[in-house]
């Protein structure tokens, strides 16, 4: 029953009245906005979910807005007669409550005592900016606003699922319109300052998304993201999270950047399980790649991407060892030092051979720390493959180990992992201090630990 998810920015400046003489320079955007909102009234949706980042903000969970009617205006941008109206569908609003009210991650529900912006009860302009332009296309759909929570974005992925859910028990042909903008720190004299990781952030989200990386987009560095200044993350997390354990096609429609600030209009259309599956044969690995090991069969999907061109999307029958879910880092080395390394603590594929292929490739091609790996050096690059045991949540340090087990550091939406028995690492104090600092947890910041074991394979 969901149908498309839109990315959208939402600077007031982008309406014609606001923008004015200045809308030239946003005209990208504009045509952006204006042909996404064509692709939403094409797919016919009877609801829509909004997603903002500027509504009320709670670390509980997301905010949902339960007034039956709301609205709101751009006065505080110069023009208070553009208003804009939208309806709560207060069935799929109760089905919402009923699925959160037990769930790790519950929603916080507003009503219009507490919840009002400019006398209204109450669109922010993140939500309005949107819906100005789904109004100008003349869908006038009724629906949810959302607010995202200031929550991991493991737990805003979750929350997705249970937007999924909600959207199937309603019955009704919805779709999502996640809004944010990305980096507020592109050049000199942005509205955040300038960082230059604030290209590299809109880079590689924009990346991410084209080539339907979900996993990797909410394992974004969380350093990365502070440096660019982002506000929509989040919003994108959950709308990803609708679609979890599916494949899907993102169209990135515009992108520009023009006052400093990233502004990407795309959207993401959800595969059924019909054109998810592949019928061609010559794209399968054979499960004999598997007996000799899992870094053995690491090579042979790196022998496939770099020869082949394409990543393997079956395996054959596999034993039940490759069959299980377990999160797996694949390490590559050239003469000795480092050349890639790229995991997941956790499973987030359907087998571990799998798990293991999309690390493999990620980690020759995707680890920001090194260039590509390219095909003439692989005779030459070392592969050993790490799968973890589930984490363990421990009390306090005295129950970890450097040699024994692997770290794992959280404090809200931050988190660092150190896998164990590594070189010049001897101690706990210096293991939980390394992670930390990958996550940016400073010393004196309370955290949560957890440990695992690894099995270390090696050709």
């Amino acid at each position: 029953m969901l149908s498309l998810i839109g990315i959208a920015p939402h600077p007031p400046i982008i309406i014609p009245d606001i923008g004015r003489g200045e809308l030239a320079k946003v005209s990208k955007t504009v045509d952006g906005m204006r042909l996404l909102s064509q692709k939403f009234k094409d797919k016919s949706p009877e609801l829509i979910i909004i997603i903002t980042p500027h509504g009320n903000v709670f670390r509980e969970g997301p905010a949902v807005l339960t007034g039956k009617r709301l609205s709101g205006n751009f006065g505080q941008f110069g023009s208070p007669g553009i208003k804009i109206e939208f309806e709560t569908d207060l069935e799929m609003l109760e089905i919402l409550r009923e699925e959160t009210a037990s769930g790790p991650l519950q929603a916080v529900f507003l009503d219009e005592n507490n919840y009002r912006i400019n006398g209204s009860q109450g669109l922010d302009h993140g939500a309005m900016v949107p819906l100005y332009y789904l109004n100008e296309a003349g869908l006038y759909l009724p629906g949810l606003h959302i607010t995202f929570g200031f929550n991991s974005y493991r737990d805003l992925y979750d929350f997705g699922v249970v937007l999924k859910n909600t959207i199937d028990q309603r019955g009704s042909k919805t779709a999502i319109m996640a809004s944010g903008d990305l980096s507020h720190r592109l050049f000199p004299g942005a509205p955040a300052g300038y960082s230059p990781r604030g290209a590299e952030y809109d880079q590689l989200l924009v990346r991410l998304l084209r080539e339907g990386k979900a996993e990797e987009i909410i394992n974004i560095d969380p350093k990365l993201v502070e440096d660019a200044g982002e506000c929509g993350l989040r919003s994108f997390v959950i709308a990803l999270g609708a679609i979890r354990e599916q494949e899907f096609t993102a169209d990135i429609i515009s992108y520009e950047g023009p006052f400093g600030v990233g502004y990407l209009v795309a959207s993401i259309e959800p595969q059924n399980d019909e054109m998810s599956k592949t019928a061609e044969t010559g794209n399968d690995i054979q499960a004999n790649f598997l007996e000799p090991g899992p870094a053995y069969f690491a090579r042979k999907v790196l022998e496939n991407y770099f020869f082949q061109g394409t990543i393997p999307d079956s395996f054959g029958n596999l034993s039940p060892h490759y069959s299980a879910k377990a999160g797996a880092f694949v390490s590559l080395k050239k003469s000795g030092k480092l050349r890639g390394c790229i995991g997941t603590f956790e499973a987030v594929r359907e087998n571990l051979a799998s798990e293991i292929a999309a690390n493999a490739v990620s980690a020759a091609t995707r680890d920001p720390r090194f260039p590509p790996v390219s095909a003439d050096e692989l005779p030459a690059i070392e592969i050993s493959v790490d799968i973890l045991s589930p984490l363990e949540k421990v009390a306090n340090e005295s129950e970890l180990d450097p040699k024994i087990y692997g770290v794992y550091v959280r404090s809200g939406h931050r988190s660092g992992l150190l896998l164990p028995d590594l070189e010049g690492v001897d101690t706990v104090e210096e293991q939980v201090g390394i992670a930390r600092q990958k996550a940016g947890i400073s010393p004196g910041e309370a955290v949560e630990l957890y440990r695992f074991k690894v099995t270390r394979y090696t050709e």
